[in-house]
């Protein structure tokens, strides 16, 4: 059998994936899969994923609520927008995109009473973020959303995020 570093690292063999050569016991560690590696960052670091129960569990929620619907239902947006043929895409690019605007809705609704998703600021706001970004390219006008809109001003008020962002990504 054949040792490939890559899987080794990642089974998946997609990105995102972390090596922290300080890990646990001081020893190396691979993760991979976007909600564990800032699970794993957050509790490494004590930021960003609160310290009780009661208060780790909204954070939770929605970090799972972006990685089940909130970046995947997006994506097939990307997808079925980026085909050439109107006969192809017509069908995908309605369901998903009704879809996310759905989805936009839910989050807006979670913001009418929360400054931040899971209630203060965590690894759920920065997942999400992540993909509200892209809100044009899924074509969703943000103004449709107030308290959306409010959230993702006030995280990109932040100095690190604002950094974090202007990072080229290679790729669209």
């Amino acid at each position: 059998m054949r040792f490939d570093l890559k899987t080794a690292i990642s089974p998946n063999n997609r990105i995102p994936v972390i090596v922290d050569p300080q890990g646990p016991d001081g020893r190396p560690i691979s993760v991979f899969e976007s909600g564990a590696v800032l699970l794993y960052l957050g509790e490494k670091t004590g930021k960003f994923l609160p310290a009780s129960l009661r208060d780790r569990v909204p954070a939770i929620e929605w970090l799972m609520w972006q990685m089940g619907g909130f970046g995947p239902m997006p994506g097939q947006v990307h997808h079925f927008a980026a085909l050439a043929s109107e006969v192809d895409k017509r069908y995908g690019l309605k369901r998903f995109s009704d879809e996310t605007r759905r989805l936009y809705s839910v989050l807006d609704k979670r913001l009418a009473n929360h400054v931040y998703v899971a209630g203060e600021l965590s690894v759920a706001d920065f997942a999400i973020l992540g993909w509200a970004w892209r809100h044009e390219r899924h074509k969703v006008d943000l103004a449709d959303y107030p308290n959306v809109t409010r959230w993702y001003e006030a995280l990109f008020e932040r100095p690190a995020v604002r950094r974090g962002f202007e990072i080229k990504l290679d790729g669209s």
